[in-house]
């Protein structure tokens, strides 16, 4: 099922989370917790954009090791937005 990839992607964050330190962690932390919540309701392209443009923000400012959590949750946040009509 499609939503399966947000949990992923709630899954991966979460990870993320627990690697960054601060602020990011915190803000990780909400970002998993929306993306658990899109996997029961599913989203629109709007709404995954705008979390999208977080994540990268979030990505900027954090190392390597949450780099590639934050990509893999991107990964399964694309594979998901492939399953919805739209843009």
């Amino acid at each position: 099922m499609a939503h399966e990839q947000l949990q992923r992607a709630s899954d991966e964050l979460t990870a993320a989370a627990e690697l960054a330190a601060g602020d990011e962690s915190d803000r990780l932390e909400r970002q998993a917790e929306q993306f658990a919540n899109l996997a029961e309701t599913g989203a629109d392209h709007g709404r995954l954009a705008r979390h999208e443009n977080a994540l990268r923000e979030i990505k900027a400012a954090t190392d390597d090791d949450v780099n590639e959590r934050i990509d893999a949750a991107m990964d399964a946040i694309t594979a998901y937005r492939e399953t919805i009509e739209g843009v």
